[in-house]
């Protein structure tokens, strides 16, 4: 069963400066790849003066392996986007995007410290990050005589479950997205309502 995680639930911007070189880091709230992509785009425009922008991104729980994206922007290969993402999966919030724009210095500080300088500046803009609770849901399809929707509606009201789609046919077909931690409750409570005929089934099913 999937479990609630914490998101980003806010934008931060901080500066760090090594060797006169200046790393700001951005981050924000950020669901998706292409929404990633399209605030470095932004940003690349909007600080065309600087050196790198490079950035780390997870689109899913902060301890999720899938849905997440790097890249060094011309940083010696594995100094600046591998750290910065090491740091967000460390954090323990999911769904953020940081981006770091550098202005170059004039002093090279080797892949060591480039690896700890973007890292750092992950981690010191992580501080002013705030969260929310993201549920996780789950999908899933429910047929019941017309007589019963206002019972179904009201069990699923109460474990705070979304209807997303019904149909009126020869009976009624509802799409819902249930809580995950509250499945087993709705479903003994249907079960109870109809003496076991009513039964949640997956949405592809």
């Amino acid at each position: 069963m999937r479990k609630d995680y914490q998101i980003a639930d806010n934008k931060v911007e901080h500066e760090t400066v090594v060797n006169r070189s200046r790393f700001i880091c951005y981050l924000f709230p950020c669901a998706s790849i292409d929404e990633a992509k399209a605030q470095v785009k932004f940003f690349k425009q909007a600080y065309p003066q600087a050196s790198h922008h490079c950035y780390a991104f997870l689109t899913k729980a902060a301890n999720d392996s899938l849905g997440y994206g790097y890249s060094d922007d011309g940083e010696p290969s594995g100094t600046a986007g591998k750290p910065m993402l090491a740091v967000l999966q460390g954090g323990g919030i999911g769904q953020v995007c940081a981006v770091v724009v550098r202005y170059f210095g004039g002093t090279k500080l080797g892949t060591g410290g480039l690896q700890r300088a973007y890292a750092d500046s992950v981690r010191q803009a992580l501080i002013f990050l705030e969260a929310k609770t993201k549920i996780a849901m789950a999908a899933k399809t429910l047929a019941c005589q017309y007589s019963q929707v206002d019972d179904v509606l009201h069990i699923i009201s109460q474990a705070e479950g979304q209807v997303v789609k019904q149909e009126y046919l020869q009976q009624v077909l509802f799409s819902l997205c249930i809580p995950e931690a509250k499945l087993g409750l709705v479903a003994e409570k249907l079960q109870t309502l109809s003496a076991g005929k009513l039964v949640l089934t997956n949405l592809n099913q």
